[in-house]
């Protein structure tokens, strides 16, 4: 499949909000579907996108397949999951179901971990439900396990920059 990881556009900051949405991790065998607004609820949830692009540590990148923004990985330093200090950019990624499984978002996560490199950062984080299968392209990426996140469904993980 031929995509394109770019920078996000101003203009396309209120996708994050849809693709945070798709970034809720659904177990197998779950019947129903999870509520929109458990990302306007929930204060780190709205945190990862609310007001984005205000901050300086604010950077995004998207993928692009036949000129349609399928994906997205965006950092930010605010307290959302994954927050470890105001210091540390804590990982966002999300792909549309019919785009996962395709290195999409490993090219994305490259993308987004040589921008926060160049910009001399030391470190990166992110949460991660334990029974997630992202879990190994995290650990892929250079991301290891730090301790519970939030709570006890969840880890924090964080890679090492320098």
């Amino acid at each position: 499949m031929d995509y394109v990881v770019r920078h996000i556009a101003e203009d396309e900051w209120p996708l994050l909000e849809d693709f945070l949405y798709e970034a809720i991790y659904v177990p197998e065998g779950y019947e129903g579907e999870v509520p929109r607004s458990l990302i306007y609820d929930d204060p780190k949830c709205r945190a990862a996108y609310q007001g984005f692009g205000g901050l300086l540590d604010d950077r995004a990148v998207v993928a692009e397949v036949s000129g349609e923004v399928v994906g997205a990985c965006w950092v930010r330093t605010t307290d959302e999951y994954g927050h470890i200090d105001d210091k540390t950019p804590s990982f966002s990624i999300s792909l549309y179901k019919p785009y996962r499984g395709q290195g999409i978002g490993t090219a994305m996560m490259r993308a987004m971990l040589a921008k926060l490199r160049e910009a001399g950062y030391a470190r990166a984080s992110l949460s991660v439900q334990k029974k997630n299968p992202a879990l190994r392209l995290y650990e892929r990426m250079g991301f290891r396990i730090v301790g519970d996140g939030a709570d006890e469904t969840e880890w924090l993980m964080v890679a090492d920059l320098a």
